[in-house]
């Protein structure tokens, strides 16, 4: 197997980026050779293709550079989306993209702040967390209306957010656990019980230059 033979995905587990991405490509049967990356040790040959050096990224056959977590998850969907994530039962790609728009941005952010309070100066971990949790308490109203966050089956946003969700709600299980948000939880349990969480969360070794990557999904 060879990056000539099938597109390259530059990906770490526990990455929520890449986690979205992976589980794209896993409901979309997209195959792809992929590279397992350790990043306190980033292969040249992803540095190469993007210089950035995060993941994910994806590299095509054709040498096509997609390096954004969202637009892989577009990329496997337009060729294949059996379980209809593009095509809401409620609302239209548009509306899923503003919503994956707010949790890349300002939820983002807030969910660093509360995770890595020491990284900013002055940070104050609970500032950030009670921040964070007005994004949250719009998700558990949504939520509250029908299964998911645009209609009762899951969508690209569902599978776009859940991964941030989880990371959150890991960093004070307890305390995540106390909140009257029960719609999220139930969602954010069905998310992680889900067999494309399950096949995207797969362990991998590690990657090294001259090594054929792992056929994934």
């Amino acid at each position: 197997m060879s990056g000539a033979v099938l597109p390259v995905l530059y990906s770490f587990r526990r990455c929520p980026y890449a986690m979205r991405a992976r589980m794209a490509l896993v409901a979309s049967g997209s195959a792809c050779e992929l590279r397992e990356v350790v990043l306190r040790d980033k292969p040249a040959e992803l540095l190469a293709a993007s210089p950035k050096g995060t993941v994910p990224v994806l590299v095509d056959v054709d040498g096509r550079v997609i390096e954004q977590s969202l637009e892989i998850m577009l990329w496997a969907l337009r060729r294949h989306d059996p379980q209809g994530w593009l095509r809401p039962e409620r609302g239209a790609l548009d509306d899923m993209l503003a919503l994956i728009a707010e949790c890349d941005g300002d939820f983002k952010r807030q969910l660093d702040g509360y995770k890595y309070p020491e990284r900013q100066p002055g940070g104050d971990a609970a500032v950030h967390r009670d921040r964070g949790a007005l994004f949250l308490q719009r998700l558990d109203a949504m939520l509250s209306v029908s299964g998911c966050l645009h209609g009762d089956r899951p969508a690209l946003a569902d599978i776009a957010i859940a991964p941030f969700v989880r990371q959150f709600a890991q960093v004070d299980a307890a305390w995540f656990g106390l909140q009257p948000w029960t719609a999220l939880q139930g969602w954010l349990a069905a998310r992680i019980a889900a067999p494309e969480f399950e096949r995207a969360m797969a362990k991998y070794p590690a990657w090294r230059a001259g090594e054929a990557g792992a056929a994934f999904p």
